[in-house]
């Protein structure tokens, strides 16, 4: 409680507030870890800052991010949930969504309780999507109940890796389970079986470089996939988000569907708004730095991306971190990179295309990037990247209100930021534990300069503040969003009767 002397906690004074819908002057309040107040002339504070010609934002929501993931031979990510939420502060990020693994043969509990134990040491505020591998009646009878009314309400599948696909039959028994509970669905859309069929071919030509990972995974396998879940998902009635949404292609089946009326929203990277094949191109192996799945597009597919952005069709931008060092696991041929078929080494020793890692470090780098390119060139207003960082992900993954607003009563995560302000991005300058940057050399204009999480300065001029284990979970109840539409099929709901 503030004191007796003060009626706020913390005023900031004078900035520009840049909300989902407007931006305005005004004084923002915090009382007990929470806006209190918006206004002129504020009454005086306990700690007062003074943020004349700065921009204040809601605390980035990253609601896509792999963070000391446990593998099933034994193994951990070695991005920590310490230097992973150290680097989400100090990006901007106050609160962000990882993922709970479940391996195929196993139950849930196999690696609930233990992750979410990790998790205990996050410097930020975390919630999780749990990882259907297996969906057997056990562990949707019984497991994902149980998750769900812990607060763990979003499922997600992959149409594509070894370790981890579904059959559309078992994805369909997955949305049906999610509509029972009235939980999300997120998707990661390629085609497993046509992306196994372009890999062979490419290692019997003998074609092994990263390059090749995008001639494996061409758009239309992306699209394919796309298509086939949203119509399963429409099939089912089940609200779902598809993940990492890299090309036009895949783009447009989202926007036909919504046309339709069909409740699915989609999602993109920084990494397909900036980067292209030409990174994945570079000499010395460098490319192994950026094979990502969906693979990174030619040049000039990102502009498709940003206009897919301006007209709401993905209305999401994640970090998608998923951090593996470069002089070790991406040129590691034994490294676990979720591959398909075929040789693991080329004769220089590295790994094949398929072999290596899927996954670039970003949760640190997201928003900067973002505001640098979109914002700062005219590309994306304030309020647009408001609602791509925050509130949107908010109202998909039920926090609305709570994150990703400067209204009364929500969480005071409150991101300032010097819109004039330039740096070239360097590695050496980030906290995460992986040993590169994809956007190394990159000049940078518009950079955060404070994160507040929950009324408290977690970052200051890129020192991290906030300690290890003084994030909290975030358990999230039932949201209208995630119901159903109410329209199945010739009005049988197949589903109603599982």
């Amino acid at each position: 409680m503030p004191s007796h002397d003060f009626d706020y906690d913390l005023v900031v004074r004078g900035a520009t507030l840049a909300g989902p819908a407007e931006v305005f002057e005004a004084d923002l309040g915090v009382r007990d870890g929470m806006i209190a107040a918006v206004g002129r002339n504020l009454r005086r504070g306990a700690e007062e800052i003074d943020a004349r010609g700065m921009i204040v934002t809601p605390g980035g929501l990253d609601p896509h991010c792999h963070i000391e993931e446990p593998s099933e031979d034994g193994g951990v990510q070695e991005e920590s949930f310490s230097s992973g939420s150290a680097a989400a502060l100090a990006g901007g990020t106050t609160s962000f969504i990882c993922f709970v693994p479940q391996w195929k043969g196993h139950p849930i509990a196999a690696t609930a309780a233990g992750y979410e134990a990790r998790a205990r040491a996050s410097r930020a505020d975390y919630s999780f999507h749990q990882i259907i591998t297996d969906p057997t009646p056990d562990v949707l009878e019984r497991e994902v109940p149980a998750l769900v009314a812990r607060g763990i309400r979003s499922l997600k599948v992959f149409l594509t890796y070894d370790p981890l696909r579904l059959t559309d039959g078992q994805f369909l028994e997955v949305l049906t389970t999610a509509r029972r509970l009235s939980a999300f669905v997120t998707v990661h859309c390629e085609n497993y079986d046509a992306i196994g069929w372009r890999i062979r071919a490419l290692l019997e030509a003998g074609l092994t470089d990263p390059l090749q990972h995008a001639w494996a995974r061409p758009p239309v396998v992306e699209r394919e996939a796309t298509h086939r879940a949203i119509a399963l998902a429409e099939l089912v009635d089940q609200p779902i988000q598809v993940f990492h949404v890299s090309c036009d292609e895949a783009a447009e089946e989202i926007a036909r569907a919504r046309a339709r009326g069909v409740k699915v929203w989609g999602e993109t990277c920084p990494q397909y708004l900036t980067l292209s094949t030409d990174d994945l191109a570079k000499p010395d192996f460098e490319g192994a730095k950026v094979v990502c799945s969906p693979a990174l597009r030619a040049p000039g597919e990102s502009e498709r991306i940003w206009a897919r952005i301006r007209e709401g069709t993905l209305d999401v931008v994640s970090s998608d971190h998923c951090g593996f060092s470069f002089a070790t696991a991406k040129r590691d041929p034994g490294s676990s990179g979720y591959g398909q078929g075929g040789a693991k080494a080329r004769p220089d020793g590295m790994p094949a295309f398929n072999a290596i890692p899927n996954g670039v470090p970003g949760i640190e780098t997201r928003l900067p990037v973002l505001f640098s390119e979109g914002v700062s060139t005219g590309r994306i207003d304030l309020p647009t990247f408001v609602r791509l960082t925050s509130t949107n992900a908010a109202r998909l993954f039920g926090l609305a209100g709570r994150k990703g607003t400067l209204a009364p009563g929500a969480d005071a995560d409150l991101v300032l930021w010097n819109p004039d302000a330039e740096r070239v991005l360097t590695n050496s300058d980030l906290h995460h534990a992986i040993d590169y940057t994809p956007w190394e050399g990159m000049r940078l204009k518009g950079l955060p300069t404070m994160t507040i999480r929950r009324g408290e300065v977690a970052v200051r001029d890129g020192q991290v503040l906030a300690e290890p284990g003084s994030g909290r979970f975030l358990a999230r109840g039932p949201y209208a969003l995630a119901t159903p539409s109410g329209r199945v099929p010739d009005g049988f709901d197949a589903a109603a009767r599982r």
